[in-house]
């Protein structure tokens, strides 16, 4: 049996696309609500043991003050210091810990920030942030059980599991820093909020992942150059004057048309320089990079990035295993 790790983020599915979009609103409330799912469904599995990311609403302590479990839930011992730091700090913790999954509850940003350091930690993200086309619209309860049945040790984690690409950004040959869907480079000098919303700012797109049912810069490709799930390619779009407008979805709420200057599917053993310099990156949709006159910057796209849990494939291999049913001898 082994444990199960918890990361929330109180700060997700709030940044400035609410006010100039629809977003939807994921309150702290509603997240300590998913938690409770999270544990009553772990518990009723047989999870011995959880552990969860403290943070300054205390998702976790609230979660489990309204509910009665047999597990042992333990806060991880690390300092909060309200920022993304917090999820990449405590994905380092549960890696750590040996734990069967790192439940994430995000969006983009979130699972990035978590994702710098899970190593091989498979991720099971629920969708909590603004742009949510790496984590999963998926009920707690199931994704509890879920969790619950990889810690339970009795099927094969390489069957209910599959590898992401991530885009990486180097400076020269140093790796800066990653994306798990995208980077956005902006021509604009100063961070200002820190999400991407205005397409008149926008340079060029690097995505993992193009598909029309997407919301966010990925929709730009989807509508462009629609790519496979795990091709291993990226695309590279270039925004200017061209022959062809994309109307696409960039939030929720708020559809844009971009001109399209040039795109091209690219592979992991090519590095695309950055040609807007000086430029703001976004990377899952936040400003991350400055990059400054003289910085020779390059994306290139990585097919070994984080592990992602098939949530459909565990909950198929508990039902083939009967794992959640049993003989009623007392013929109650």
């Amino acid at each position: 049996m082994k444990s199960v790790g918890i990361i929330a983020n109180p700060a997700s599915g709030k940044d400035i696309r609410r006010l100039v979009a629809f977003g939807t609103v994921f309150d702290n409330n509603e997240k300590v609500n998913i938690v409770r799912r999270l544990l009553l469904a772990m518990d009723a599995v047989g999870v011995d043991k959880v552990y969860y990311m403290p943070d300054s609403f205390h998702i976790g302590e609230r979660a489990l003050d309204a509910i009665e479990v047999a597990l042992q839930a333990d806060r991880l011992d690390m300092m909060v210091e309200d920022t993304q730091d917090d999820s990449t700090l405590a994905a380092e913790l549960l890696s750590a810990l040996d734990v069967a999954c790192i439940i994430t509850l995000g969006g983009d940003g979130t699972n990035r920030a978590v994702a710098k350091k899970s190593g091989d930690t498979p991720l099971l993200p629920i969708s909590t942030g603004t742009n949510n086309v790496f984590p999963f619209m998926v009920e707690g309860t199931l994704a509890g059980l879920a969790a619950g049945t990889l810690a339970l040790n009795t099927i094969s984690v390489e069957e209910v599991t599959r590898r992401e690409p991530r885009l990486e950004i180097y400076r020269g040959s140093d790796l800066v820093d990653i994306a798990l869907i995208d980077v956005v480079v902006t021509k604009s000098a100063f961070v200002g909020a820190r999400a991407v919303w205005d397409v008149s700012e926008i340079h060029e797109i690097f995505l993992t992942r193009s598909g029309p049912s997407n919301i966010g810069f990925s929709s730009v490709g989807g509508y462009l150059c629609p790519l496979p799930a795990g091709c291993g390619k990226g695309l590279h779009i270039v925004i200017g004057d061209g022959k062809r407008k994309v109307k696409t979805p960039i939030a929720p709420g708020l559809v844009c048309s971009l001109p399209i200057k040039s795109h091209r599917v690219f592979g992991e053993d090519e590095a695309i320089p950055i040609s807007q310099v000086p430029s703001l990156i976004a990377l899952d949709g936040e400003r991350e990079i400055s990059a400054r006159q003289g910085d020779a910057l390059s994306v290139r796209i990585n097919p070994r990035g984080p592990v992602v849990v098939d949530i459909d494939r565990v909950l198929q291999q508990a039902c083939e295993r009967s794992l959640f049913v049993s003989d009623d001898h007392d013929g109650s």
